[in-house]
Parts: C-alpha cells; structure tokens; sequence
C-alpha cells in the first residue's frame, strides 16, 4: 500500500472515531448557539471599541470602564456556555489523540520513544 492510501485509511479510521465524531457535534451546537454567537460578536465588537477609545490623546475613562465591564460581562456569558464549554473540551480531547497518533507514527519510524512523557500512560503511544 503507498503511502498516501494508508494516510487516506488513516483519515477515514479517524473521522469515524468517537472523539472526532462528538467534536463535530459540538462545533455544530456552538455555531447553531445563537445567543452564544451574537455574545462573540458583541464581544468582538465591545473589544474594538475599547482599543479605538484606548488609542485617544484624551481618553473617557469612564466609558473605558462601561466598556471594560461589559466586557467581562460577555466573557464569563461566553466561557461559561455549556456549547462552548463542550466544543472546548471535545477539542482538548481530539489533540490529545492527534498527538498520540502522532508520537506513535514517529516512534514507528525513528524507533525512539516520545520525549514528551507526561506519565499518564491514556495519552501515550506506548513505551513498553
């Protein structure tokens, strides 16, 4: 088998694992969360307006701090959403997989082992 047809069955054995199928479903609960993106965009927007009045000879300290307030308003609305929490964690699950696949494929071709040991063995390609 060339190489690309087994990174091809690499993909494919991926896409239908568990953890790659609960981050799709996540990411499409956060992009169907309505409340949850016009907070992202308020937020985005708040975050411009603070760095256009921060950028002023004179500035309003009084509306940098309604802004800075609404801000941290949004940002805790935001981080604590249960569809950002989820995708959040759906992803940190995916990297930890993606750099077990990874490690495994480099020590299969330069026989050493990972030199990022965390000794919690769930996340490693295997040492014994």
């Amino acid at each position: 088998m060339e190489i690309f047809e087994l990174a091809a069955e690499l993909g494919k054995a991926l896409k239908a694992d568990e953890r790659l199928v609960k981050l799709e479903e996540a990411k499409k609960a956060y992009e169907e969360n309505k409340t949850l993106q016009r907070n992202i965009v308020e937020f985005d927007v708040q975050q411009k307006a603070l760095q256009q009045e921060m950028i002023k000879p004179e500035k309003d300290t009084i509306f940098i701090e309604v802004i800075q307030k609404r801000i941290d308003e949004l940002y805790k609305m935001i981080t604590e959403d249960a569809d950002f929490v989820a995708l959040n964690e759906a992803q940190a699950v995916v990297n930890e997989l993606m750099n077990s696949v990874n490690s495994t494929i480099t020590y299969n071709i330069t026989g050493e082992l990972p030199s990022s040991c965390t000794h919690d063995c769930s996340s490693c390609g295997g040492c014994h």
